[in-house]
């Protein structure tokens, strides 16, 4: 689900949908609103259904805001019970924490839950607010909390490496995978800097500072792509484990460049590269063997060179024996649930093809949402003038 916290959809309230037969031994939902930065409007948006399901009788509980001195998302806050933060002082400051014991003792249907990847004042029972959370889940409660991508474990280095900022405070990828339900709070770039220079995120004298480094527009534009990313993953696992025999269709592109015996399988293979680099899919090369003869060694070579430039493209080469090359492909481009599938051009006469059949018309008929690539011996030629075209048949 990807929506701007300031649309309205009066239309759609399936996305206020809340499981109303929650018990004590059962344990809470979990729903987290993920964006690629601070200032998409997560918690505006976590504010905002949790008002809708108030009005629908649940019994809903704020159990940590942080508004950042943000004007619209503290008035968004306004009729919504705040549980009061627990008072912990230390070195002769007062800290404040979430009060989970104060939320177990409170127990509402749904608590809203901001930052999650908090770190705790040091000593405190728990390190981190994910932890609370857990132990609020486990009591029964369902919870709807924020965090932006770049917070996720397994992104820490690539973050790093984007936009030059080391982010210490993390969540474990587990917590995102085990979700009950992720939603991603979307604006543009263009609009997210707007809302910068308009003081809406940060105060005047942190805005051009935020500018020249985080909030560059090249930085933002890869965090949002990371934030789609992971939650396309996400749906796709999950059709993936609710649906036995595979999802209907596949949310990301993957690209199966299919290799032979013959010299012009390096062109294919750099073709499918590109096709992979445009998609920014992983690419995959197989080789179908038959089981029934021996490779000669100038055959061998060219499979052996072929692996080689696929591991080049950071590829995965998949070796297969089978009589059917049909049948082994379309098995292999299940197995890796392909989306696009490269093949060179058949060199045999038509005759052949009318005697034993096309690989591309057999192809055609075993696999379901996969585009078949044909590259022809004059696609070919226009790059490699003295190559002959790959035969699969």
């Amino acid at each position: 689900m990807i929506g701007d916290p300031n649309s309205e959809n009066p239309s759609n309230q399936s996305m206020f949908s809340y499981p109303h037969d929650l018990s004590p031994a059962k344990r809470g939902k979990h729903k987290i609103f993920i964006g690629m930065a601070p200032g998409v409007g997560k918690t505006y948006r976590m504010l905002e259904e949790g008002h809708a399901l108030k009005q629908e009788g649940i019994d809903v509980v704020i159990g940590l805001l942080e508004t950042h001195g943000r004007k619209e998302t503290s008035q968004k806050a306004e009729g919504l019970e705040i549980i009061p933060r627990k008072q912990i002082s230390r070195g002769g400051l007062t800290l404040t924490e979430m009060d989970t014991d104060a939320i177990l003792e409170r127990s509402p249907q749904l608590v809203l839950v901001d930052e999650l990847a908090h770190t705790n004042v040091p000593d405190s029972l728990r390190e981190k607010r994910y932890q609370d959370v857990e132990v609020i889940l486990n009591a029964g409660i369902t919870v709807y909390s924020t965090m932006n991508i770049q917070h996720l474990e397994s992104l820490n280095d690539l973050v790093a490496r984007i936009t030059g900022v080391v982010v210490r405070e993390r969540v474990p990828d587990k917590v995102l995978d085990e979700a009950d339900e992720v939603v991603v709070v979307d604006v543009t770039p263009e609009t997210l800097q707007e809302r910068l220079q308009e003081g809406k995120i940060y105060a005047p004298q942190k805005i051009q500072q935020a500018l020249n480094n985080f909030f560059q527009r090249r930085n933002l534009i890869a965090l949002r792509e990371l934030a789609l990313r992971e939650v396309a993953d996400n749906v796709e696992e999950d059709a993936i484990a609710s649906t036995p025999q595979g999802p209907a269709c596949n949310v990301h592109e993957r690209v199966l460049v299919c290799v032979s015996t013959y010299p012009n399988s390096v062109q294919l293979l750099r073709r499918g590269a590109r096709i992979a680099g445009y998609m920014n899919a992983p690419l995959y090369a197989m080789f179908v063997a038959n089981p029934e003869r021996f490779l000669t060694k100038e055959e061998s070579l060219y499979v052996e060179t072929a692996e080689k430039l696929c591991k080049e493209f950071d590829g995965t080469f998949i070796r297969v024996s089978d009589n059917d090359i049909a049948k082994a492909i379309a098995e292999v481009a299940a197995q890796y649930r392909i989306t696009q599938i490269v093949i060179g051009a058949s060199q045999r006469s038509r005759w052949q093809i009318l005697l034993r059949g096309s690989l591309t018309h057999k192809l055609l008929r075993l696999l379901k949402n996969v585009d078949l690539h044909i590259i022809s011996d004059a696609d070919e030629k226009k790059n490699q003038p003295n190559r002959s075209a790959l035969e699969l048949e």
